[in-house]
């Protein structure tokens, strides 16, 4: 039985917890960022008067895109595009409301539609990533522990398994980074030539985003740490066998 990791340490003690908290403290962070920065300008009224859904509508007319829904959704800064339905999902705080904030995050969503149109490359394999990725991260961890608990080479197979499905969500995040950073480059363009906002505004929306950005950063650092201890301990586990 594995316990290579575990001595010296107590039978409920893993040393590579340091990861996971790490991480979980990179995340939060980076989530406490984006929260603080979106709640600031969100106090600062556009000087159009437009509410987030009124740009999304005016971004999308401007691009010739006429089969995309706005609707509105519940929740803070649960905004998103679903590609499957064609409908761009602003959360209350953005739907309604004429702040730089809320323009700046409609605008990046209405970035997502303008990427499937184009084509853009890395969309597309992060979609071809996603069904794959969705189905490992919940069973990554457990196909690892069986493994775990196994002697012989059939627990060391389940355990590579377990390391190859983490790798499989590692890489929908690694792909997701230019992804989101490109749909905030194409937001803050659009939004400058149609002269939605004003070069001030701008400024204020590319902070927006910008803090937002970083908790796809802080995802993949904190993955990053994962997949550390997750190979240590099957580094322990090998030595063990």
């Amino acid at each position: 039985m594995y316990n290579g990791i575990y001595s010296g340490y107590g039978m409920f003690w893993d040393p590579t917890y340091i990861f996971v908290i790490i991480g979980f403290v990179l995340c939060l962070g980076a989530s406490a960022l984006v929260k603080s920065a979106f709640h600031k300008y969100s106090r600062i009224r556009n000087r159009a008067g437009i509410t987030g859904a009124e740009a999304a509508e005016r971004i999308l007319r401007s691009a010739g895109i006429s089969d995309v829904e706005i609707v509105r959704v519940s929740g803070s800064l649960t905004d998103h595009y679903n590609p499957l339905t064609k409908k761009v999902a602003l959360s209350d705080e953005v739907y309604d409301m004429a702040s730089v904030a809320a323009v700046g995050i409609a605008a990046h969503e209405c970035g997502h539609v303008i990427q499937h149109q184009k084509g853009f490359i890395p969309i597309k394999i992060r979609s071809a990533v996603a069904p794959v990725a969705s189905i490992a991260s919940r069973l990554y961890w457990i196909v690892f522990i069986i493994g775990f608990f196994i002697n012989g080479k059939s627990g060391t197979m389940l355990i590579n398994a377990g390391i190859l499905m983490f790798l499989a969500t590692l890489v929908f995040q690694v792909v997701t980074l230019p992804v989101e950073l490109d749909a905030s480059r194409r937001a803050t363009i659009v939004l400058e030539s149609a002269g939605i906002l004003g070069d001030e505004e701008i400024v204020y929306t590319k902070k927006v985003l910008g803090a937002a950005a970083l908790t796809y950063i802080a995802g993949v650092a904190s993955s990053l740490l994962q997949l550390l201890r997750l190979l240590i301990i099957a580094g322990g586990r090998r030595s063990d066998d």
